[in-house]
């Protein structure tokens, strides 16, 4: 008896893989900024529930340690690892402050926090956004289709245009990669100088002063404002 499998998968991938592809600019900006951010001193903060976890830690994995070729280690660290502040946080203040709490502990003004999240809803990802605007740093955002909240309370976000969680997942594993190779890429040209010192503008030495905050915007460029729905 021939065994008949099911391809469906492959093809819902394939289909939003086609769209996915203009998003490169998107993503080799956000390396070469990180690069230039992290070089200086800043840090990357990184935060996503179930299995976005595992690809935000998938994230700060390459950058500590490496992608492809040897270089120097840079700071990132996914908020979720540290499983005993995340459950004791969540036992005194709630779930909804996992990561919130965490992000005003250790972000700076010039960090950069990521959030991955297929819904771009979960509550505890929202207050880690708000949290770290409040601080100065700056939020991207990985998510599934938009609109949705996280997009609209993020700097900027790579929507991955597709219906299931499943391909979403797949996709933003592929922005992760993406995004280490830019990265990367970014330190071989120099750009992420390693000198810090102190800055003229009398920020904290080595960490660049807090950008200003623009629109978040979709996948496809389009500007959306911070906190209202998009049409």
């Amino acid at each position: 008896m021939k065994t008949v499998i099911d391809t469906t998968h492959c093809d819902d991938l394939m289909k939003a893989l086609e769209t996915f592809r203009d998003r490169g600019p998107l993503i080799g900006r956000w390396g070469t900024e990180l690069a230039r951010r992290l070089g200086a001193g800043s840090r990357l903060l990184v935060a996503g529930n179930g299995g976005s976890a595992a690809q935000a830690q998938h994230l700060t994995a390459e950058l500590v340690g490496r992608y492809r070729d040897d270089r120097p280690p840079f700071s990132a660290f996914a908020l979720h690892a540290d499983t005993s502040s995340t459950t004791a946080i969540a036992n005194d203040y709630g779930v909804q402050e996992v990561f919130a709490r965490q992000t005003a502990a250790h972000g700076r003004p010039g960090d950069v926090l990521m959030l991955l999240s297929t819904s771009g809803a979960s509550a505890n990802l929202l207050s880690a956004a708000d949290r770290a605007h409040r601080l100065g740093m700056t939020v991207w955002a990985l998510t599934g289709r938009a609109p949705n909240p996280l997009q609209l309370g993020a700097d900027e976000a790579l929507c991955v245009d597709a219906p299931l969680s499943a391909t979403v997942q797949e996709l933003h594993l592929v922005a992760v990669h993406m995004l280490c190779e830019a990265f990367d890429r970014a330190v071989e040209r120099g750009e992420a100088d390693r000198g810090g010192g102190a800055r003229a503008d009398g920020d904290t030495p080595g960490r660049p002063p807090a950008p200003a905050r623009t629109a978040a915007r979709p996948v496809d460029g389009t500007p959306v404002t911070r906190g209202k729905e998009q049409a």
